[in-house]
């Protein structure tokens, strides 16, 4: 067994707590004299310097592949844009256009190009920072507000991480291809959630990624004295350790919102802490357990053929509904309980989840399941075993490493790290490999006692989120029209990559809602940026506005700088718990200041989008 440790620390959704413990764990190790490492693969919306504080930061850009055309050269012959997959090039009679943020830098269309009229340029997404103080080596990623794809700045954070040292792996939330980047060889997880109706279903997406890749892995349950038992029964049940449990204390609470250790409002957590990381290192030496899934994909993946889309007798009217999209810089800050009032309170209104990656209104709505339909969003390749003479061109070209040598005499392909690019396919000599359509996940056409609502589950380990956000987002707007309904709530994806971007664009508000801490605040910025680029106008609401009044009237500032209008603030209030565990919006479970003020809010909120 390796003294040095790839602890990964992750949860199914934002708002656990995760950043809070990874970061008091990775100062317990250093403060012990253990040579640590705290790595933020978060790179999004990363938070992790809030707390740590690192000075001095290097940075270096993080640059990908993207091609560039030399017309001098091009016969506009097309063969670069059959190559591409992912519609980056665009072959019209005299030029050609590339996407680059399309782009996968996968090289197929270099090597398609007849004429070599196709080289590659480098383009900068993002950047990576580190900085060594003294037993603590701090290193974090940052994916520039616009671009879409994360993994190739998480890769880029995974190898400047020090190998000599424990490394702490502050993994994004959700179970997407973002976080497989971030968990995969891992020596061990820590799946961080709370015990509520939502934490329970994040949870378990979390322990379904973690099983798929084979990884041991166990559970802290942050704010364990608030909901009810279940996530305790759950673990029990699947034979999970519980490796830590955080009460609710407003201390902490108080010290996560001005970006102060958890170590510093509770020095007596440090040995619990400790001692969780004996526990993960027992894990960890027991070695990887059996995969729930096939490690290796040979048979094709069927997609069935499911009833057509939901159909209106005239299709304009469905792009005529008007949309408004609630997201956060990060999840956690009761995006999805305001959502569900304003879903309660509209009357007129249908919704559309778009949060596929860990979706969580059906808890409160229980949506009666009228219509369930496969989603593909790409292809993935598979090996023929009779035809592959495992010559190795495939291997030799792939520049995903989801070629895997041969066992039994062939090739085959890595379902987790395949794109889906074909270039394996284009230039096996044997016509071996072949692409067929990926299964990435279901979405939903239902009724709930509030209206009409279209939701969907992304596969765990699976990308093309962005593609099912927007076939969420227009069928949403089809069973509006459908159902005679003035308007489309759409429950949007936190953070600002691939999801988000397709969860906003088009609508015809933004509600930006954040927290009163240093992470709300910071995480705000970022998604504001993103509604500038996108021309999406925006409003901010500040919920549990009460936890810290001076960052509450910070975010305010910060908003009116910035030419976005608050249109409320949202009291902290235990009541919005208990209304989850009963499977309710909080302006259904009853009075209080939450509900009180979501009413307030929702008819400012009504008259702007009036």
């Amino acid at each position: 067994m390796k003294k040095h440790l790839d602890i990964a620390v992750a949860s199914g959704k934002g708002g656990t707590g995760k950043t809070t413990i990874s970061t008091s764990l990775a100062l317990a190790l250093a403060r012990r004299g253990e040579a640590v490492a705290y790595v933020d693969c978060d790179v999004e919306e990363p938070n992790g310097h809030l707390f740590l504080k690192p000075d001095g930061l290097e940075s270096r850009p993080v640059e990908v592949p993207v091609p560039a055309v030399d017309e001098s050269r091009c016969t506009y012959c097309g063969a670069c844009g059959r190559a591409c997959r992912y519609s980056a090039m665009l072959v019209l009679p005299k030029t050609v256009v590339t996407f680059p943020k399309l782009c996968h830098g996968c090289g197929g269309c270099l090597l398609a190009c007849p004429e070599g009229a196709i080289r590659e340029e480098r383009r900068a997404i993002g950047v990576v920072e580190t900085v060594s103080a003294g037993a603590l080596v701090f290193v974090q990623g940052r994916l520039d507000v616009g671009e879409a794809m994360s993994p190739p700045v998480i890769r880029a954070v995974r190898d400047a991480a020090p190998r000599d040292m424990t490394c702490i792996l502050d993994a994004p939330p959700g179970t997407s291809c973002p976080v497989i980047e971030s968990v995969k060889g891992a020596d061990a997880v820590l799946l961080v959630t709370e015990p509520t109706p939502f934490g329970l279903n994040d949870l378990e997406l979390a322990v379904g990624m973690v099983r798929e890749l084979g990884l041991p892995f166990g559970v802290a349950v942050n704010r364990s004295d608030i909901g009810d038992r279940s996530v305790f029964e759950y673990c029990k049940r699947e034979g999970i350790p519980v490796l830590l449990e955080l009460p609710d204390d407003r201390a902490i609470a108080r010290a996560y919102s001005e970006g102060k250790p958890l170590l510093d409002a509770r020095p007596d957590l440090e040995p619990v802490l400790l001692e969780m990381a004996a526990k993960l290192r027992k894990l960890a030496e027991a070695g990887p357990v059996a995969s729930a899934g096939p490690a290796l994909l040979q048979d094709p993946v069927v997609v069935p053929s499911g009833p057509a889309p939901c159909e209106i007798a005239n299709p304009g009217e469905a792009e005529r509904v008007p949309e408004l999209v609630v997201v956060s810089g990060k999840g956690g800050t009761g995006k999805t309980s305001i959502v569900a009032s304003f879903f309660a309170l509209a009357g007129d209104a249908a919704l559309a989840d778009c949060d596929v990656d860990a979706a969580d209104l059906h808890l409160v709505l229980d949506p009666e399941v009228e219509g369930r339909f496969p989603f593909s969003g790409g292809s993935i390749a598979v090996v023929d075993e009779a035809h592959c003479t495992a010559c190795g061109a495939c291997a030799a070209l792939c520049r995903f490493d989801a070629i895997r040598p041969p066992e039994g005499g062939v090739y085959r392909v890595d379902p987790v790290s395949c794109e889906g690019c074909g270039v394996c396919v284009d230039h096996c000599p044997e016509d071996a490999v072949a692409l067929v359509p990926r299964l990435n996940g279901q979405w939903f056409v239902s009724r709930t006692r509030h209206g009409p609502m279209v939701h969907a589950r992304l596969g765990i380990a699976e990308e093309n989120s962005g593609k099912l956000v927007t076939l969420v987002r227009k069928e949403g707007r089809c069973a509006a029209a459908a159902a005679g309904r003035a308007l489309l709530i759409c429950d949007g994806s936190p953070g600002i990559g691939c999801p988000v971007i397709a969860s906003v664009t088009g609508a015809r508000l933004a509600l930006l809602v954040a927290e009163p801490t240093l992470s709300g605040l910071h995480d705000l910025e970022r998604v504001a940026e993103l509604t500038v680029q996108l021309g999406v106008p925006a409003a901010v609401c500040v919920n549990k506005c009460d936890i810290n009044p001076e960052i509450a009237e910070r975010i305010e500032i910060m908003a009116a700088a910035r030419g976005i209008e608050v249109l409320g603030r949202v009291r902290y209030d235990e009541e919005v718990t208990r209304a989850q565990v009963r499977r309710l919006s909080v302006v259904e479970h009853g009075a209080g200041p939450a509900a009180d003020d979501i009413r307030s809010l929702w008819r400012k909120v009504r008259d702007v989008l009036e």
